[in-house]
């Protein structure tokens, strides 16, 4: 098994950036999630379960660990009240070193999204990932088939087996050393339109649920950290 791709997204919900190299951190892959935009009356962060305009912005992380983020219009937006105005609404870009709680929301049925509730859920604090048990998530090229792989958002794609496989063990990847745990259950946002031709998709999800109990990908913890590089070699301790 060979790491094929490497991405992280400095800020939450918006596009990435693919890397040759990338250290990892207790936090994950270093800047991954490390902004997010919050919605300033309600208090709660914006993702693209929401506000699927977010997934056409992107974002990069520059040395000094602060984030860039391009417009659609391809414009760079300088400062909150530019992120405003591009969203109709008052939003702030937080830091995961602010004191923020990180608050989130997920519509409880995707088929009936217009008249269906939505559930409030907390995401780690570390950084901005959903669920603080999975600070880096892997993707195997043999389960997603058919599918585009920014879909899933995952930080490190590979070859060879399944992930699912890897459940419950120790990776060595470089020099990090990972945790895998449990497969991740999906939401919404593997339906949303993305940019260079990623059409919105309610099949995905739906077939995700007939054929995978809802999960895709594993999340991990560091339990080494170290920097790993596309080529690497997936090690099971």
């Amino acid at each position: 098994m060979l790491i094929t791709e490497l991405w992280r997204y400095p800020v939450k919900s918006l596009q990435g950036e693919q890397l040759d190299a990338v250290e990892v951190t207790g936090a994950g892959l270093r800047g991954d999630r490390a902004y997010a935009i919050f919605d300033a009356e309600t208090g709660l962060g914006l993702t693209a379960r929401r506000i699927p305009q977010l997934l056409f912005a992107s974002a990069r992380l520059h040395d000094d660990g602060t984030a860039e983020i391009i417009l659609p219009s391809g414009a760079v937006a300088k400062d909150d009240d530019a992120l405003s105005r591009w969203l109709d609404r008052r939003v702030t870009l937080r830091s995961a070193n602010d004191d923020v709680q990180p608050r989130y929301e997920n519509v409880a049925d995707f088929e009936h999204e217009a008249t269906s509730a939505w559930e409030l859920f907390e995401g780690g604090t570390s950084a901005f990932h959903d669920s603080p048990e999975a600070v880096v998530s892997l993707l195997s090229y043999a389960t997603i088939t058919g599918w585009a792989p920014r879909r899933f958002r995952a930080n490190l794609l590979f070859d060879g087996v399944s992930e699912e496989t890897l459940v419950g063990s120790r990776l060595k990847l470089g020099d990090a050393e990972l945790d895998i745990g449990d497969c991740l259950e999906r939401c919404v946002m593997v339906t949303r339109p993305q940019p260079e031709g990623i059409d919105k998709d309610l099949d995905v999800l739906r077939t995700i649920h007939r054929q995978r109990e809802g999960c895709l990908a594993v999340g991990a913890l560091v339990a080494t950290p170290g920097t790993v590089h596309v080529g690497d070699e997936l090690i099971v301790r």
